[in-house]
């Protein structure tokens, strides 16, 4: 094991880059782009070496991990053979998936782009045809038992958006946590050699799903509300609790029998995945601005692993001796671009006289707490910029430290927060990493960069377009259906960015109950966020046409 000293020593030192300011006095007056200060040419290399690790998850110690080929075996057979049927029947489980091409696409996971995309802001690595093999997210380790599957960042941050692969854009419809969940459910009722003589596995790999399923005892696990959201926040927080309370978190055979209460076994905190060209402009991390200090790529790790199960010495070790990955992936998730809508729509698509009308609403009412966007529209030189140019931000300018506000959206998911935070803090490696957690009261304003591409909003995905943002709580939808994004017509309202309602639904949208959304439901409240900011005193500031007209603004950020 290294020893303490030498673990705080070298996050000290870090690497040969120049050491960002993790800390939470960190004043940031200009966004971090280029986060290690690197020449253009360093820049761009570890850049695109981090977007690689995005996709293929790097960390080889991760103690979840699944043999790779007896899976591919099971989930190749009938869903009528004995062995598939007693299983699910057993573990109550229905998901009778004929390949794993099947199971890859109940995850969410997204298919590498088959050319180079025009559209897309963040432009993937040269990769071979066997890392293009799975989609995006998963990730397959050889590792001395054999190859190991797992998932990675891509699961939850690469979109679809109309045909184009959005790195660090939301996945609108994550299933990694519930993988998971339906694994440990089938785990208890698979017999390690049962499943080696079925499936012809190997030794090393009945060895390895039997780690697994030891390591699965570890890890709390929780279904999401609705489809769309992920409970990252519970998973973390419920497998501590089946851990003991000591500085590495030590995993017992008496701990996960009698794992401590928790408040998140029942309350919901649910949330999307957050964008990456956010943490760019901010000195806090995640939707409730609770991380105040540390690198976000070194907190995703720890949590990640811990709700994998990961023996966090283990962790503490590859950390130690890959801080160039970490440093690789940083790069990637500051120097990550948002996707422009003219890009998409053309420049048409956008009427410039009217968004320089929703730009003095914008000032008025958003400025303060989401930044300024200075556009090329107001510059000198504008009459000789072409109308794809003058729709560009010429500066955006956030908040020198990252603020909080309670404007009465959903509290669910910051209040999780405070169920967990003293039992985060009190380990070690948080400690090392200077990674610190103070529960907040409220969510950070985000930066608006590629708020048109971001639908549905609020963290709890509660808004389905922009046209029910802007209106009162009391009055907004209280359900819709969701759906991907596919085209450009029928999936997406130009008017009101975002989901398209009642009539204009798509009817294949409204067979699949799993995109239906209720805001009535505990965490899913769309409430806040009018009183205020376009009402005052519970009567309206803006028109309907003031309001189109802050929306066509919006669609230029």
């Amino acid at each position: 094991m290294k020893t303490l000293t030498s673990f705080i020593l070298f996050t000290a030192s870090l690497s040969a880059f120049a050491a960002p300011d993790w800390s939470k006095e960190a004043e940031i007056y200009s966004p971090r782009e280029n986060i290690y200060q690197l020449s253009e040419n360093e820049f761009h290399n570890i850049v695109m070496e981090g977007r690689k690790k995005a996709l293929f998850y790097p960390v080889t110690v991760s103690d979840l991990k699944i043999p790779y080929t007896p899976l591919v075996t099971f989930f190749e057979t009938g869903p009528s053979d004995p062995v598939r049927q007693l299983l699910y029947k057993l573990a109550k489980v229905v998901s009778p998936f004929r390949s794993m091409d099947d199971v890859f696409n109940w995850l969410g996971l997204h298919e590498f782009p088959e050319s180079e995309q025009s559209e897309t802001p963040n432009p993937f690595p040269q990769l071979s045809d066997y890392e293009r093999e799975l989609p995006m997210g998963a990730t397959l380790l050889e590792t001395d038992q054999g190859k190991a599957l797992t998932f990675g960042c891509a699961a939850c941050h690469v979109s679809d958006l109309f045909g184009v692969k959005v790195l660090g854009l939301t996945n609108r419809f994550p299933r990694a946590n519930e993988f998971f969940r339906q694994g440990a459910q089938l785990a208890p009722y698979v017999n390690s050699f049962v499943f080696k003589k079925t499936l012809n596995a190997t030794e090393d790999e009945r060895l390895m799903l039997k780690k697994a399923k030891k390591n699965l005892k570890y890890v709390g696990l929780k279904e999401p509300v609705v489809l769309g959201l992920d409970t990252s926040l519970a998973q973390v927080a419920l497998s501590l609790a089946k851990r003991e309370k000591d500085p590495y978190a030590k995993r017992s055979e008496l701990s996960h029998r009698f794992p401590r209460r928790n408040k998140l076994e029942k309350m919901v905190a649910d949330s999307k995945p957050a964008v990456w060209w956010n943490v760019k402009y901010k000195n806090r991390w995640l939707s409730d601005g609770s991380i105040v200090s540390g690198n976000p790529v070194h907190t995703n790790f720890l949590w990640n692993e811990i709700g994998r199960g990961t023996d966090l010495h283990l962790l503490e070790e590859w950390m130690h001796s890959a801080q160039h990955e970490i440093e690789a992936l940083t790069a990637a998730v500051f120097a990550s671009k948002s996707p422009r809508y003219e890009k998409f729509f053309g420049e048409h698509a956008i009427d410039i006289e009217k968004a320089k009308r929703g730009q003095k609403h914008f000032i008025q009412s958003c400025q303060k707490c989401h930044g300024t966007y200075e556009k090329a529209w107001d510059q000198p030189h504008a009459h000789n910029m072409s109308k794809s140019e003058l729709v560009q931000n010429s500066n955006v300018r956030y908040h020198v430290k990252t603020p909080i506000k309670n404007v009465g959206t959903d509290p669910g998911r910051y209040l999780g927060m405070h169920e967990f935070a003293e039992d985060l803090n009190r380990l070690a490696i948080s400690q090392n990493l200077n990674a610190v957690v103070e529960p907040q009261k409220g969510y950070v304003p985000p930066p608006l960069d590629g708020i048109w591409s971001r639908w549905p909003y609020f963290h709890n995905n509660s808004i389905p377009n922009l046209c029910a943002l802007l209106t009162r709580a009391s009055q907004r939808p209280k359900t819709y259906w969701a759906g991907p994004a596919v085209d450009k017509e029928a999936d997406f309202d130009q008017d009101c960015v975002g989901y398209p309602l009642a009539h204009k639904t798509p009817v294949s949208w409204m067979k699949n109950p799993e995109f239906f959304y209720d805001t009535t439901k505990e965490g899913l409240s769309n409430a806040g966020h009018d009183e205020k900011i376009f009402l005052k005193d519970g009567k309206e500031i803006y028109t309907a046409q003031e309001k189109s007209e802050l929306i066509e603004f919006l669609k230029t950020l």
